[in-house]
């Protein structure tokens, strides 16, 4: 069932949203290929003609990573481990792929992970892990799992220019079914934070802010989502930098 939510508004009470809800696509054709991620989309497509059998994917967070996994998961019939699941998979032995996301920000138990990439490195068996931080960073008890991961493959995910923010924010607004002009797109990127989180949470905002207004997503919009996400993070306003156009 739908859920009523009150959008945040400008100091006046707005009408009552309801959470619909979307479903982002992650298929293998819905990712976006650019500078920043291309070699790690082409390790993925490449399975399982890998030369090692761990590969690790590095970014921060809504880079793609998980996307990718997917992907690899699809492509290969790998299956997604749980934080008590490593023991038990590296003890079962075998050759079927695992995904290990977020290795370094979830609590796994860190035996386990030994074992599991032992086995992986003495068996051949395909493991894909996911980081938000070099394993030079990872929060581990002992250099027994690091010595392991740093014989991974790895490669890193960014975003690296304007076109690739552009394109999350068409994929994204493309997973609502919402239609953006590309001028409001071009306007946000010009004056964002630059990242593939900041992309989400605004792409997420302006959508409620537009629900709560019953408009389509405006100029004005834009504007007002920038300047909240610079309140967020404890910036001064930006409001005298809108430029703020007639909204057609």
């Amino acid at each position: 069932m739908a859920t009523p939510t009150q959008p945040e508004g400008d100091g006046h009470k707005g009408q009552l949203v309801f959470e619909l809800g979307h479903t982002p696509a992650h298929g293998e054709a819905d990712f976006m290929v650019g500078e920043g991620n291309a070699l790690a989309h082409g390790r993925i497509l490449a399975f399982p003609h890998w030369s090692e059998p761990v590969t690790l994917l590095v970014g921060p967070a809504k880079s793609g990573k998980s996307h990718l996994a997917r992907i690899f998961a699809d492509r290969s019939g790998a299956g997604f481990a749980g934080i008590d699941d490593l023991e038990t998979l590296a003890t079962q032995g075998g050759q079927g792929p695992v995904i290990v996301e977020d290795v370094d920000r979830l609590d796994y138990d860190e035996a386990g992970l030994f074992h599991l990439l032992n086995q992986s490195l003495r068996d051949g068996r395909p493991i894909l892990l996911t980081a938000r931080e070099d394993v030079a960073n990872w929060p581990l008890a002992t250099d027994d799992v690091r010595s392991r991961a740093r014989r991974a493959t790895a490669f890193t995910l960014e975003l690296t220019d304007d076109i690739q923010l552009s394109q999350m924010f068409v994929k994204l607004f493309g997973d609502r079914q919402i239609r953006v002009d590309p001028k409001i797109i071009g306007y946000l990127v010009a004056r964002m934070e630059r990242s593939a989180e900041e992309v989400v949470l605004l792409a997420d905002l302006m959508d409620r802010l537009a629900l709560g207004k019953g408009t389509a997503i405006t100029r004005s919009i834009a504007a007002h989502a920038l300047d909240r996400r610079r309140a967020d993070r404890g910036e001064a306003s930006g409001q005298q930098d809108w430029d703020i156009e007639d909204d057609e």
